[in-house]
């Protein structure tokens, strides 16, 4: 075997190992870092919604039960509290800690809040199955720690959001609520 040969076939082997070391990490799924349990204003289980830390922001499983059919607005909230009957304990949405911005997944002039997260659907039998992202949202020292003293929550809106509309993209009432506990 030639030298060059030699360093072409050793190169090749020392950085497939780091790819296999990579690809590797990547298959082994992270513990979730919190779950809330979500209710309806009279207490009826609305289901669970369970959070992973990744490495831009925050992934969410929403697992709804018992909401009404249809599209339905969700946000993250500012404060670890649901109270019924508006839960309007839970604060308004999540923002940015550098700068108040507009609410809105598609708003072009200042949006969004960090709270902003897609809209889930929600079949005639109740149940909503839906992954959300909330990019740049963190549960540590990385980034804005929602899971400071008050805690944050999330809220199911009757409506769809529009991403648009002040201040809440025409969600409607929260129907919905539950608090974030660390895992």
């Amino acid at each position: 075997m030639t030298r060059t040969a030699f360093i072409a076939a050793a190169s090749t082997v020392a950085l497939a190992l780091p790819a296999a070391a990579i690809a590797q990490e990547a298959t082994t799924p992270p513990a979730p870092v919190a779950v809330a349990q979500l209710r309806t204003a009279d207490g009826t289980d609305a289901g669970t919604v369970t959070a992973w830390r990744g490495p831009l922001g925050l992934l969410f499983r929403v697992e709804g039960r018992n909401w009404p059919a249809g599209w339905h607005g969700v946000h993250l909230h500012t404060t670890g509290v649901c109270d019924g009957p508006g839960f309007t304990s839970a604060g308004g949405h999540v923002d940015h800690a550098s700068m108040d911005r507009a609410h809105g997944l598609l708003n072009m002039n200042g949006g969004p809040e960090l709270g902003d997260l897609q809209n889930v659907y929600a079949a005639a039998d109740g149940t909503a199955m839906a992954e959300v992202y909330a990019s740049g949202a963190q549960t540590s020292a990385q980034g804005q720690d929602l899971m400071d003293e008050d805690g944050f929550s999330f809220v199911v809106h009757a409506n769809p959001d529009d991403h648009v509309s002040q201040p809440i993209g025409g969600a409607g009432p929260r129907i919905a609520c539950g608090v974030f506990e660390p895992r």
